[in-house]
């Protein structure tokens, strides 16, 4: 991708061109890379096509993490919602599941795209790929949004982090809801303002969210905050297309990411030294594991 140093250079660019910023990503992409946008769209197309397999893959019951400690998390909340609906709803309940499924997919190594990382895989096609098979929107606008998500994404590694270890899991799943926010803002007819307002609601969020990755493994917790990533996410778009504005910039509200992950303590940056991971039964699963 293009790099771009700021949520605001984005979103103003595209209000300059008068075109969403899924168009000016990839105009800006297929010139940098000195070929078509035909070619471009089709590598991002592909990255869509494997979300929905990894859907798939992680929907099905017999699923099981390597480690033995997680699987069939998605089969289980889409049994739930497809016969009792669920607080959420059918649509919401579906998203939750399309995201554990991915999340599952990855801890049981199966093939995932990152976005932007392994540990918050689920979030972004938890998002779209429910868009796609519940709400019937034409994949090409998904795979557009996919730009916008890609985008957004660049910049929050480049001025924050997209690293548990440097950020915590708000470097992480904080990123991929932010991306997701502004992707689903788009492909609803979002300005891109309203973009940039999603993404910063969705960071503010989860502002501080630690990594504490029960026996090092991105499983527990980690698999679950896939799924409230995707609530977040929602919560973030419907209120930016509400017209609800971030009171904080989003570019002050990743700088602000940046100063809190650098703040936390190294036991809450991936090393498994605290949070959950120092629990009684986390250590007990960690012993159970590694002896």
């Amino acid at each position: 991708m293009l790099k771009y140093d700021s949520i605001a250079e984005l979103t103003a660019e595209a209000e300059k061109r008068k075109r969403r910023i899924s168009e000016i990503v990839l105009a800006d992409q297929a010139e940098a890379l000195e070929t078509g946008e035909e070619e471009v769209y089709g590598k991002m197309a592909e990255d869509f096509r494997i979300m929905r397999e990894s859907v798939r893959e992680g929907m099905k019951p017999d699923q099981r993490s390597m480690s033995g400690l997680t699987g069939g998390e998605a089969w289980l909340m889409e049994q739930y919602r497809q016969e009792k609906g669920g607080l959420s709803g059918g649509f919401l309940g579906g998203a939750m599941a399309r995201a554990l499924a991915v999340a599952g997919c990855n801890a049981s190594m199966g093939r995932i795209v990152a976005a932007p990382t392994a540990g918050s895989c689920g979030i972004l096609p938890g998002c779209l790929v429910s868009l796609l098979e519940e709400r019937n929107v034409p994949e090409k606008e998904l795979v557009m949004a996919m730009m916008t998500a890609g985008a957004f994404g660049m910049v929050i590694a480049s001025r924050a982090s997209i690293a548990g270890a440097q950020g915590g899991c708000q470097a992480e799943c904080g990123s991929a809801a932010a991306m997701a926010a502004a992707a689903l803002t788009e492909v609803m007819g979002g300005t891109p303002a309203q973009c940039a307002d999603a993404c910063a609601m969705a960071v503010a969020s989860q502002m501080g969210l630690v990594c504490d990755p029960v026996a090092g493994l991105v499983e527990i917790p980690c698999i679950k905050r896939n799924a409230s990533g995707v609530m977040i996410a929602f919560a973030s778009a419907d209120m930016a297309l509400a017209g609800i504005g971030a009171r904080i910039p989003a570019d002050e509200c990743l700088d602000a990411m940046r100063r809190v992950g650098d703040a936390l303590p190294e036991a809450l940056k991936e090393t498994s030294g605290g949070g959950l991971a120092a629990t009684p039964t986390g250590l007990k699963m960690k012993k159970k594991i590694f002896g």
